[in-house]
């Protein structure tokens, strides 16, 4: 059983439409795919109609978008009820903080002398309910500015670079309960991936767990080693976390993570469904 529990649609900052991602899956033979765009379902009922007719199994999921001491960490959330009132108010106020400072991120660029439309970033976005940092790259692509995202995010868009506007985003304790009040499981992504390791010390993890039934933590995924990848694992089974697997896929999005790169256990994944079920919610 192959299953990818950490994926990206078009419906946020991916490339692939939710149908066109599930058939990549099925190509690559990936039994079970959990679609994860950042703050929105947007794209799951498309992904679970195809993956019925396809035969993979899809996972209702989301990214969220939480802060911590001043920085991001992501919130993957399975199985959350996709209409719940309170998760879909706080979701709003995100994407509400992503679009709102879009113009002035457009204004930076300009003055630095690489300008950009509101045109084109609306193109490049494709429809999009969660415009973010990586369509305004793909924008800058497009013009011939940069060769790809990570040239954009490296030179103009990364926290502390000239394009960069602060945003919105739910502080990490309350994002876990509001996951856990839509039925659903939470699972910090990538922990200790692109400099977080301080940010979330394994103290801080363990914390998460006793004060917030802090359901699971991502490990095997691209942006952590193999000597990181085997301290969360030992951590969080000492702690009774689900520990996961995933690509982080987001198409051409990101050069470096193909669909099933990192694969989450099948032990771990009747784990997750198990808790899933135990909360009520959606599998």
């Amino acid at each position: 059983m192959r299953i990818d529990l950490h994926t990206h649609s078009r419906v946020s900052d991916g490339t692939d439409t939710p149908t066109s991602l599930v058939m990549k899956a099925h190509q690559v033979g990936l039994d079970v795919l959990a679609l994860c765009d950042h703050d929105t379902f947007g794209g799951i009922p498309e992904a679970m109609e195809a993956g019925k007719r396809i035969g993979v199994k899809v996972l209702c999921g989301i990214e969220l978008s939480t802060v911590h001491d001043g920085h991001s960490v992501h919130v993957l959330g399975y199985g959350c009820d996709p209409f719940d009132r309170d998760l879909n108010e706080e979701l709003g106020r995100i994407r509400f903080g992503r679009t709102d400072r879009l113009p002035t991120m457009l204004r930076r660029l300009e003055e630095i002398g690489v300008p950009i439309t509101a045109e084109e970033l609306s193109e490049a976005a494709g429809g999009s309910p969660s415009i973010g940092r990586p369509h305004v790259a793909d924008a800058l692509v497009a013009r011939g500015y940069v060769a790809d995202r990570d040239e954009a995010f490296a030179k103009w868009l990364g926290e502390g670079r000239p394009g960069f506007v602060s945003r919105y985003a739910v502080p990490l304790e309350r994002g876990i309960d509001l996951i856990h009040e839509a039925k659903g499981v939470a699972v910090i992504a990538h922990p200790w991936g692109r400099g977080n390791r301080e940010v979330l010390p394994a103290p801080y993890l363990e914390e998460l767990v006793r004060t917030h039934d802090l359901e699971g933590i991502e490990v095997d995924h691209p942006d952590h080693d193999d000597d990181t990848r085997e301290l969360l694992f030992e951590m969080g089974a000492r702690v009774g976390l689900v520990r996961t697997g995933s690509s982080d896929y987001h198409g051409t999005g990101k050069k470096n993570n193909p669909l099933g790169a990192n694969l989450t256990r099948p032990s771990a994944y009747r784990d997750l469904v198990g808790r899933i079920r135990r909360r009520g919610g959606v599998v």
